[in-house]
């Protein structure tokens, strides 16, 4: 909190934040400002609703300090930008962002709230570094809709792989490490993100359906037909990363995309083949240079943990149970979550010696099940004090005391 302390300009602020982030790394049924405040000692919810509603303080200020904190502990260059959304399901109407659409959360078009995120993805761990609220035209061609919902005025449409592009570049201009950006269909199948990238010169393993077209040397097919066509000698069965059950084996080949220019660089069509039930996964891939085909599956192998990190962040953060309707607020939640998470996820640096700055969670990110432990010792001694000192109790508990 001490490095997003000067993103406040006000003491009230200042002070309030940490008390919320608190509430968000406890373990409360439920997270919203009535119940964080009642966890922080407060009577009632208006200083938690001030915060988010009125309060003068910069939320994408403070998502630039989440980043950066990020990136501190788990830098590498190897490293992978994976972006993808969510949806959060919602009854209303005046919430920002709300409409009927396909949420992955429910699996089917329910009114829902949607939001596009970017993981920063690497070997010590992975954590969201950054967010952007996806707004549909139902709203954007709404100018008083918007306006009730606090919509800055000069916001225009942008469809998800958009978003996505600009949260990669944000990333990239502040000198993220990443040689990677990784994502699902919706990000392959639309050509945006992919020139963006390639423009860059940064590399990509973007998913894409079964009818993405492929244009090789041979002519122009759809990459279901690719696959058909590969013969047994082309697969090669490598491990896509650990899973819960240990390494995850499957069958994986490419085929090489015709490059009419002549450029350099490697453009390839990436097959995933379950060995057990013979399903295809399909990844359009590009890279400034040729790259052997287990980097690329190690790239797939990351997309996953995006995934990872939303069920983190909304089962212990609290990253799905705002109660907040209008655009500044939503963004004020999101990001104190995404910080709340990002304390978790993330080890402790090493000093010059080798040794870890704190023994709080020694070499490597917290599991959910680190966490729950810590989270039942720390009931016993709660309970153990007594309810005068909970708060005193709980601050000596997550700073190692």
């Amino acid at each position: 909190m001490g490095r997003v302390a000067g993103r406040f300009a006000q003491v009230e602020p200042r002070r309030r934040a940490p008390a919320l982030v608190l509430g968000l790394l406890s373990d409360l049924p439920r997270k919203n400002c009535w119940t964080l405040a009642e966890h922080a000692g407060d009577a009632t919810p208006d200083g938690m609703q001030h915060l988010l509603h009125r309060a003068k303080w910069d939320a994408d200020a403070v998502r630039d300090e989440v980043r950066a904190y990020v990136v501190e502990h788990l830098a590498d260059e190897e490293a992978v930008l994976v972006v993808d959304e969510t949806g959060d399901l919602n009854k209303g109407t005046a919430t920002v962002g709300v409409q009927r659409q396909y949420t992955g959360t429910a699996g089917r078009i329910e009114n829902a709230q949607v939001a596009v995120y970017l993981v920063y993805s690497a070997p010590r761990g992975h954590a969201s570094i950054d967010r952007a609220l996806y707004v549909p035209r139902s709203w954007t061609e709404d100018p008083n809709r918007c306006r009730n919902a606090g919509i800055p005025d000069d916001l225009a449409f942008a469809t998800k792989p958009q978003l996505a592009a600009r949260m990669v570049e944000r990333a990239l201009d502040a000198g993220t490490p990443a040689r990677w950006v990784a994502g699902d269909e919706i990000y392959g199948d639309n050509p945006h993100l992919r020139i963006t990238r390639e423009r860059r010169r940064t590399g990509y393993v973007l998913a894409v359906s079964s009818t993405h077209p492929i244009i090789t040397h041979a002519g122009r097919f759809q990459a279901k037909t690719l696959a058909a066509r590969l013969p047994r000698r082309a697969w090669q069965r490598l491990s896509a990363g650990s899973g819960a059950k240990g390494e995850r084996y499957y069958d994986w080949a490419q085929v090489e995309i015709h490059d009419p220019d002549g450029w350099p660089d490697h453009w390839c069509l990436l097959v995933g083949r379950n060995h057990r039930t013979g399903e295809f996964a399909f990844y359009r891939c590009f890279s400034p240079r040729p790259v052997p085909l287990s980097e690329l599956v190690r790239v797939a192998g990351r997309r996953w943990t995006i995934e990872e990190t939303f069920q983190a962040g909304k089962g212990l953060t609290g990253l799905d149970e705002r109660q907040v309707r209008r655009w500044a607020s939503w963004h004020r939640w999101v990001t104190l979550a995404m910080l709340a998470h990002a304390f978790l996820a993330t080890p402790e640096p090493a000093t010059t010696d080798g040794k870890q700055l704190s023994s709080r969670r020694g070499s490597r990110p917290l599991t959910g099940g680190d966490i729950e432990m810590s989270r039942g010792r720390c009931r016993g001694i709660l309970q153990h004090r007594g309810n005068h000192d909970r708060r005193a109790a709980a601050r000596s508990i997550w700073t190692g005391g």
